[in-house]
């Protein structure tokens, strides 16, 4: 399986430095896992990011969520823009296992709370996801607990992308689409700091895609003008940002915003028919089950924030390209075939 990422290709996103794997996984104690379903029926699955190695519902993490376009249904964010709080791991899934798949987070969260001795009478699990349906037939839903505790135990810190987990079935620009992952350092008073972003890629019109500003969709659409290729901008993409930046949730959600711009670098229009979520959280600023009635907390100077915004953006842009130059060739159910950006970069790019 091809495995090189955008930069691989001699193409470098922006002018910030990335981490040592330039994933979400640069910002310590977060790890990814996935669980894959490839068989006759389904090309579909789930990836879970851990965002702390520790149980987060006893120590809530500070989170947001951002809606640039609707068209969704993930769960769990309401609250977490009410409350500010992330208690549980983040899921990613297709369409109709979201309920299933945050059953699974609920399960898995009310077990290690009872191995703490921690009262659990409500959990918010949060789900996101993308409509993989045309590649995989998830009318039998077969993603539930199992197979998010499956993925929570294969988290790691350098973990596949391209077509695993909740990325399997998924398109980008009428090619095949899947989980790419990027990040970037930032220096703050001496200090080395960490955004990351993950995407579950399932979006755009062929036309549009670009790289680097480069526009090479329109020679792709040229090339596929006899096959089937996207005609409009539909199937949505979940963003999720990572830092270990002392935020406030107000400004945890300005640079939550700033996904928007490396999304549409790439060529989205953010289109009708596409769901353009994204979910943010630092691993700073905990909520200490023993704060008391105050809370303590950090939060950077409002004129330190530029490059944070940057690094949001960068880390998205990038995340998205290694999606899609790492995901080769997938034939779904019904014998409908994605081919992988990989065919076209060396030829285009």
């Amino acid at each position: 399986m091809n495995k090189k990422r955008i930069r691989d290709y001699g193409i470098v996103i922006g002018r910030m430095t990335p981490g040592p794997l330039n994933k979400i996984t640069d910002v310590p104690g977060v790890t990814v896992g996935h669980y894959t379903l490839d068989d006759e029926k389904h090309r579909t699955g789930v990836t879970v990011i851990l965002p702390a190695p520790d149980n987060v519902y006893a120590d809530k993490l500070t989170a947001v969520a951002h809606v640039i376009n609707g068209f969704g249904k993930t769960a769990g964010t309401i609250q977490l823009d009410e409350l500010g709080e992330l208690e549980t791991p983040i899921a990613l899934t297709n369409t109709l296992n979201v309920g299933k798949v945050a059953d699974g987070l609920v399960g898995y969260t009310l077990e290690q709370c009872a191995k703490e001795g921690l009262e659990c009478t409500t959990i918010n699990p949060v789900v996101g996801e993308t409509n993989d349906s045309a590649m995989s037939d998830n009318s039998d839903r077969p993603l539930g607990e199992a197979e998010v505790r499956a993925a929570i135990a294969a988290a790691c810190t350098d973990f596949d992308e391209g077509d695993v987990g909740a990325g399997k079935g998924t398109t980008g620009f009428g090619l095949k689409g899947g989980i790419g992952s990027a990040s970037r350092q930032i220096e703050l008073d001496g200090k080395t700091h960490t955004v990351g972003a993950l995407v579950q890629c399932n979006f755009g019109r062929t036309d549009d895609l670009c790289i680097d500003g480069r526009p090479i969709g329109k020679r792709i659409a040229e090339k596929l003008r006899e096959e089937e290729r996207a005609e409009c901008d539909k199937g949505s993409i979940m963003m999720v940002i990572a830092t270990d930046i002392p935020l406030s949730e107000l400004q945890l959600k300005r640079v939550a915003k700033r996904a928007a711009v490396g999304l549409i670098r790439t060529g989205s229009y953010l289109g009708h028919g596409s769901g353009d979520v994204v979910l943010a959280f630092t691993t700073a600023n905990r909520h200490m089950r023993d704060d008391g009635a105050f809370r303590t907390m950090q939060a950077v100077n409002n004129s330190s924030i530029e490059e944070i915004c940057r690094a949001c953006s960068e880390s998205v842009e990038e995340a998205i390209l290694n999606a899609m130059s790492t995901a080769d060739r997938v034939v779904g159910y019904s014998g409908k075939v994605l081919r992988g950006l990989n065919e076209f970069i060396p030829e285009y790019l």
